[in-house]
């Protein structure tokens, strides 16, 4: 088994993460996440305490026969599983496209930053 290739730490310096963090494209990156993130978590929270309220307040209603033996809590339960698998996917469609080109572009940034610190010593 061969070990992973490891960097030096003591021949460059730390990125500034202070600075990065203050920068305009990490805002961006941030902005690009939170849009998408936070509307979507409210939606499913939302969603979820509607079910759980539904199973607990309206036991005649969730009782309801939708086809043989299959009734509407058990519908609505399936669509808890499915909605949770679907966001996954969408988020990872989402980051891909949107989030990873940021994140990289500051990545790419930071370690060219490091790169040209370590020819300047």
């Amino acid at each position: 088994m061969s070990a992973a290739p490891t960097l030096d730490p003591g021949t460059h310096e730390p990125p500034d993460y202070l600075q990065v963090q203050s920068s305009a494209e990490f805002d961006e990156l941030r902005r690009a996440h939170r849009s998408f993130a936070f509307p979507l978590t409210v939606a499913f929270v939302l969603w979820y305490l509607g079910y759980v309220l539904l199973s607990s307040y309206a036991g005649g209603f969730m009782a309801t026969k939708v086809a043989g033996h299959l009734n509407v809590a058990f519908v609505l339960g399936i669509a808890q599983f499915v909605t949770t698998f679907l966001i996954a996917w969408w988020y990872s469609r989402h980051a891909a496209a949107k989030l990873d080109p940021k994140a990289e572009a500051i990545k790419s940034r930071l370690e060219g930053v490091a790169l040209h610190k370590e020819d300047d010593a």
